[in-house]
């Protein structure tokens, strides 16, 4: 008798336990990455001017960033500066704009794209190039 107790108990506890870890608890996607917590990666793209394309100083510039969650999350530079942007949420893509520096004449300048969202391995990084005359 106690043994088929026992082995009531024990399959009924097992049962349990492969339950729960095979539905991904609390919404965590029951993944092994050990952060808990997922996400979806920032995606930049559509980049205009194209990428090695000749602009002027002082022309528009503008790219679309898909998944970030808010536009404080996305900060742009060349050579290290800050440069000044715009945001237009299109519900499906947040559009952002901005134009080159005055500064930069006759010379490549890589357009940096950094998105810092809340979760660090959610971080995304892009740009591209062109060639700005004079």
């Amino acid at each position: 008798m106690k043994k088929t107790i026992f082995l009531a108990f024990f399959f009924l506890f097992n049962i349990s336990l492969a339950h729960a870890g095979a539905g991904g608890h609390a919404g965590h996607g029951g993944g092994s990455s050990g952060g808990g917590a997922s996400c979806i990666k920032a995606r930049l793209g559509k980049f205009t001017p194209d990428h090695l394309e000749t602009a002027a100083p002082e022309s528009e510039f503008s790219f679309r960033a898909f998944n970030v969650q808010h536009p404080d999350e996305i900060e742009v530079t060349i050579k290290n500066q800050p440069i000044d942007v715009t945001f237009e949420d299109k519900e499906a893509f947040i559009l952002v704009k901005g134009k080159l520096p005055e500064a930069y004449k006759n010379t490549t300048v890589r357009i940096n794209i950094k998105v810092n969202a809340k979760i660090s391995k959610c971080d995304a990084e892009g740009g591209w190039l062109l060639k700005v005359t004079e």
